[in-house]
């Protein structure tokens, strides 16, 4: 629906009438005035709180009798046909004889003194007999084998001996101690035939000294050699040792000298 503004009072006229009826006095149908406009209020949004469900309930439980101790004095009543046992009379208690330990017998009614004795004595007679059985044995061994000449002399001291004309081309070199299965001590050495000629038969006995041994010393040992010796070669070859030293008594291989006397071929 349209209408008009009344320029005097401002009021909307019905577009029926040509004049303002609110200003010549006469009433008017005319719409309401319209209000004033307003500002656009704001409103600030509400916050709701959300809702959870509630928890599910634990199970109520009848509640538990509560234990009342029984008043002093209170007996319960036996059951019925039930007859209590009569009292018995008190027994004094049974003593007999005190229980000793038993005897000891044999070792062990010895002191232990005397024990830790006996038994040290065992040991060092056990120890003694097996060192005695060692030693008889090595010396049994010992003695068994081929013995070179009771003098063997050295060739370098002695000027008035005569020396064999093959000797000055033979060499004794690489000594060396060990022991076989009998504990006996062998040494192993290596012959150099520094000559043309082919040494069959060779022959010898050597004396071992030690590098560092006064001249009035006793020799560390001997033992004679049997072998064959191309020209010019060597060859490896091992004999039974005479010494009075031990195995670990014996000098290191680079401290030892040698004296060789070959006594075949002439």
């Amino acid at each position: 629906m349209f209408t008009w503004i009344c320029p005097k009072c401002g009021r909307e006229v019905l577009p029926s009438y040509t004049e303002c009826p609110n200003c010549k006095g006469a009433p008017a149908e005319s719409a309401p005035a319209p209000p004033p406009p307003q500002q656009p209020v704001y409103q600030q949004p509400v916050y709701q709180q959300p809702v959870y469900a509630a928890p599910p309930q634990q199970p109520v439980y009848p509640q538990q009798p509560v234990y009342q101790p029984p008043p002093p004095g209170y007996q319960a009543a036996p059951p019925p046909g039930y007859a209590p046992p009569p009292p018995q009379a008190a027994y004094p208690p049974q003593y007999g004889p005190p229980a000793y330990p038993a005897a000891k017998t044999g070792l062990a009614a010895l002191p232990t003194w005397l024990l830790s004795v006996g038994f040290a004595v065992a040991i060092a007679v056990v120890v003694g007999a097996l060192y005695w059985l060692l030693g008889s044995s090595t010396t049994a061994g010992t003695s068994s084998t081929s013995k070179p000449p009771a003098t063997v002399e050295n060739p370098a001291a002695k000027t008035d001996a005569k020396t064999n004309p093959v000797q000055k081309y033979i060499e004794i070199s690489g000594i060396r101690f060990t022991e076989d299965n009998r504990k006996r001590i062998l040494v192993k050495f290596t012959v150099t035939n520094h000559s043309d000629a082919d040494m069959s038969g060779l022959t010898g006995n050597v004396t071992i000294w030690a590098r560092t041994q006064k001249s009035e010393e006793d020799s560390v040992g001997t033992f004679s050699f049997s072998t064959n010796v191309p020209p010019e070669m060597s060859v490896e070859a091992s004999a039974p040792l005479i010494t009075k030293l031990k195995i670990y008594e014996l000098p290191d291989w680079q401290n030892v000298t040698t004296d060789v006397q070959i006594t075949a071929p002439q």
